[in-house]
């Protein structure tokens, strides 16, 4: 029985791979283009104001201002390219120059995060694309905390408390700064709480930044590193050599599964060593990374013992959340209740945030949820 998405909403979610340039809310790219002067993205799009053959009966009503962004945005992120995906993080880039534009984006990723059911989740951003208003790294680190600060308080006055963290990401094609561990470390007990590398895959490889990924591991901060999404196996051996303790995405797994989904060398490495994949399902099908959802190797690195999570990746230009993503998921390969269980566990598990508070929400808020959406199944593993 299919899993409908709003009962998918309902149940406590966890989020690891989810970048803070890429959940711009479509309203919020139109307020920031108003306030810095900036055309919107939207304005050299195609007209749909008049209905699309085939809408429903009695036609359809004009598309919004805010809609068309959402549009414009998903449409050209839709492109069987990574290279060509990452071209539109240009126009988010540019509104967020500023510490009460990135204050602002941060505040409303937690706001969102609540609206989707999520209790645990992290954001991953490169600080480094975010000076040219003059910020410093460390100021624009913390603008984003003090958002992410923001929204939590007010989730927890409403009720609704989740925990909620940075991963601050290098970027393959540009030198590994040091400057970015040291933030980060500074601020470990205070909201930091990881790296990652993120950026084209093909032809850049992560071995340059072992050094930096040392360095984050000794001050106590974790690593996740973008692989096996636009290359291959090479891409994922050479993200564990250098230290990766989550791939980023890491579908391309798959190729080293038998057809009876034994796994091969890499794969029993990354099972044996519990390195959790962030699955993100919708994004993959637009870079090209899957052809169809029917089609996504989910279901088969799952079934094959692979640690893996679900999560949205960049939530505008997929106009996605991670409560669709498992519903995608779910409706193609007919998953249970207790397969969306397993892995919002092996995300949480997997999460980089404090220890005791991963485990307080395992036993307190995600365990008893899923027993209640489950009568009769018990609470404890």
């Amino acid at each position: 029985m299919p899993l409908p998405l709003e009962s998918l909403r309902a149940l406590p979610k966890v989020v690891l791979h989810d970048h803070l340039d890429g959940g711009l809310r479509p309203q919020t790219v139109l307020d920031l283009c108003r306030e810095q002067g900036i055309l919107p993205p939207s304005a050299d799009a195609p007209d749909r104001s008049a209905p699309a053959a085939g809408s429903a009966a009695g036609g359809g009503e004009a598309e919004g201002p805010a809609d068309a962004v959402a549009r414009w945005f998903a449409e050209s992120a839709d492109s069987g390219s990574l290279e060509r995906y990452l071209a539109t993080f240009s126009r988010t880039l540019e509104l967020m120059q500023t510490a009460p534009a990135l204050r602002r984006i941060a505040r409303e990723f937690v706001e969102d995060m609540v609206a989707d059911g999520v209790v645990y989740a992290e954001t991953r951003w490169a600080p480094m694309q975010h000076l040219a208003g003059g910020l410093t790294l460390a100021e624009a680190v913390d603008a984003v905390q003090a958002g992410l600060e923001e929204g939590m308080a007010a989730a927890r006055a409403a009720g609704r408390p989740l925990l909620v963290g940075q991963l601050l990401c290098f970027l393959r094609h540009l030198p590994a700064d040091p400057e970015l561990v040291d933030v980060a470390a500074a601020r470990r007990e205070q909201g930091v709480w990881g790296v990652d590398l993120a950026g084209p895959e093909l032809g850049f490889p992560a071995a340059p930044f072992r050094e930096q990924f040392a360095r984050a591991r000794e001050t106590g901060l974790r690593v996740t590193v973008h692989a096996g999404e636009a290359d291959g196996l090479a891409s994922i051996r050479d993200a564990l050599d250098s230290g990766a303790e989550r791939l980023g995405h890491g579908v391309r797994l798959a190729e080293d599964l038998s057809a009876e989904g034994r796994p091969g060398p890499i794969a029993s490495r990354v099972r044996e060593d519990g390195i959790c994949l962030e699955v993100c399902p919708s994004s993959n099908l637009q870079t090209g990374a899957a052809q169809t959802m029917a089609a996504h190797p989910a279901d088969a690195l799952l079934r094959a013992g692979i640690p893996l999570s679900i999560s949205s990746d960049n939530r505008l230009m997929s106009r996605t959340c991670t409560s669709r993503e498992l519903a995608r998921l779910a409706e193609a390969f007919d998953w249970s209740l207790e397969d969306v269980r397993r892995t919002v566990l092996t995300g949480l598990d997997a999460g980089f945030g404090p220890e005791a508070a991963r485990r307080a929400l395992r036993e307190d808020v995600v365990l008893p949820a899923f027993a209640a959406a489950q009568p009769g199944r018990g609470g404890q593993e």
